[in-house]
């Protein structure tokens, strides 16, 4: 699952907004796992590149472990209940908070283009552009069936870093000219964009912080069914599915 790059994608792409006026948003947990996970009609599927056990499956409070079901006791199977049932609400969750956060990142771009770029039009034009491929991205990533975090973050990170340095060069430049062209509309249109962007994306930026915190909640309650389970490997490991640290969320006033 590697939900902590795809946590700090989020935030980062969240800074993006913030660095031009709409407060400070970030995310308010850290988790961790050695695996990614994948669901079926009746299972949940975690499974790593490297390491032992390499496979699990869990369905309705069953567990498989690389080549055979394993005895658990019916306490384990009542966690192993609701493991399920968490990590399925867990993945429409992740997948909004993942687009919300990339569309906060798109909108400070398309207004700041829209006010300072020499050719607006087309500064919209690649954004859009670049929008409707990040779309195409999560929808691979994404589904009532799949979650890949790692794709997930790669696909946001990749089309913000494939605009941005043209849309900032169209910033830049237009920015430039007006200041060089006594172009005063465009002056005050500057000094007041800070004020409109956080008009414009804290309430957004804010609903986005309270999904991110149920995000972390939800991902609280799997690594306390995590800790709880008393299977332990044949080694005598427990399974440690992912690891959930939390954090302090800063909000646009500074607390």
């Amino acid at each position: 699952m590697r939900m902590k790059r795809w946590l700090t994608a989020a935030a980062l792409l969240l800074a993006c907004g913030g660095a031009f006026g709409a407060g400070n948003v970030d995310v308010s947990c850290d988790v961790d796992s050695d695996y990614d996970f994948s669901l079926s009609e009746r299972s949940v599927i975690l499974t790593r590149d490297s390491g032992v056990p390499h496979r699990l499956v869990m369905r309705q409070g069953r567990l498989f472990v690389d080549d055979a079901w394993v005895a658990l006791d019916d306490a384990d199977r009542r966690r192993l209940v609701e493991y399920e049932r968490e990590a399925r609400a867990v993945v429409p969750l992740a997948r909004d908070i993942g687009r919300e956060a990339a569309e906060i990142a798109f909108i400070a771009l398309g207004e700041v283009a829209a006010g300072f770029s020499s050719d607006p039009d087309s500064t919209r034009r690649r954004l859009d552009s670049a929008r409707a491929k990040l779309d195409r991205r999560l929808a691979g990533s994404v589904s009532a069936s799949r979650y890949s975090s790692r794709e997930l973050g790669d696909a946001i990170g990749l089309a913000v870093r494939e605009v941005l340095p043209t849309v900032m060069g169209d910033i830049v430049g237009g920015a430039v000219r007006a200041a060089f062209s006594g172009d005063i509309a465009r002056m005050q249109r500057m000094e007041n964009l800070d004020a409109e962007l956080e008009a414009l994306i804290e309430p957004r930026a804010e609903a986005l912080g309270r999904k991110a915190d149920d995000l972390c909640a939800r991902m609280e309650t799997l690594d306390r069914i995590d800790d709880a389970l008393q299977y332990r490997l044949p080694d005598g490991r427990p399974l440690d599915l992912l690891r959930v640290e939390r954090k302090s969320r800063r909000r646009a006033d500074g607390t």
